[in-house]
C-alpha cells in the first residue's frame, strides 16, 4: 500500500481508539452499563460492539482467526453470548446483559484490536484494496470497501458512547 494510504487509514483507525480511550476513561462498571433508557444502548456494549466489528471484519479480511477467541477476550468478558457474537441486532435484554465490564477490560481488548488491524494494514498494498472479500452483497465486498464501512461504523458507536457519557449524571 503507499505511503499515504496506509496512513490515512492507520490514522482512522486511531482516532476511533482516541474516542474509545476518552469515553470509558474513569468510569465505572455500573457507568459503562447505565442506559438513558430501555431501548438505548450503554456505553460498555457500544465498545464491545465496536470492537467486536472491527475485530470480526479485519480478520474475516485477514482470513485469521478474531483475537477475541485466538487471545481468549471471549473468556475474559465473560458475557453470556456464543463466541462468534458481535452485538448485531442485539435485542433490548442482550444489550442489558453486557454487565460488570471495566473500563481498562474495554479498553485492553479495544488497543489489543487496534495493534492488530494497524500490523494488517502494514502488510496489503494499493491493489488489494479491490479485492473482494465478501460476495454476499450486491455488489460484492472489496477489502476498500469493507474497512471504510468498519471506520464509518465505529465511529458512529464511538459518537454514540461519547454523547451516553455526557448523559451520565445530568
Amino acid at each position: 500500500m503507499t505511503a499515504a494510504s496506509a496512513d490515512l487509514l492507520v490514522d482512522a483507525f486511531g482516532r476511533i481508539r482516541e474516542v474509545v480511550e476518552e469515553v470509558v476513561s474513569g468510569l465505572s462498571p455500573e457507568e459503562l452499563a447505565e442506559r438513558p433508557d430501555d431501548a438505548a444502548n450503554s456505553i460498555g456494549w457500544l465498545v464491545w460492539h465496536l470492537t467486536r466489528i472491527q475485530d470480526d471484519h479485519v480478520a474475516g479480511a485477514a482470513e485469521a482467526e478474531q483475537i477475541w477467541i485466538s487471545d481468549d477476550w471471549y473468556g475474559r468478558f465473560g458475557l453470556p453470548f456464543t463466541a462468534d457474537d458481535t452485538g448485531y441486532g442485539h435485542s433490548r435484554k442482550e444489550v442489558a446483559a453486557v454487565q460488570d465490564l471495566s473500563a481498562q477490560l474495554l479498553t485492553d481488548y479495544h488497543e489489543a484490536v487496534h495493534d492488530n488491524t494497524v500490523q494488517y494494514l502494514a502488510g496489503i498494498e494499493d491493489k488489494d484494496l479491490k479485492r473482494v472479500v465478501d460476495r454476499a452483497w450486491s455488489p460484492p465486498v472489496t477489502l476498500g470497501v469493507r474497512l471504510m464501512s468498519v471506520i464509518a461504523d465505529d465511529l458512529q458507536h464511538a459518537g454514540q458512547a461519547a454523547y451516553v457519557r455526557g448523559l451520565l449524571g445530568r
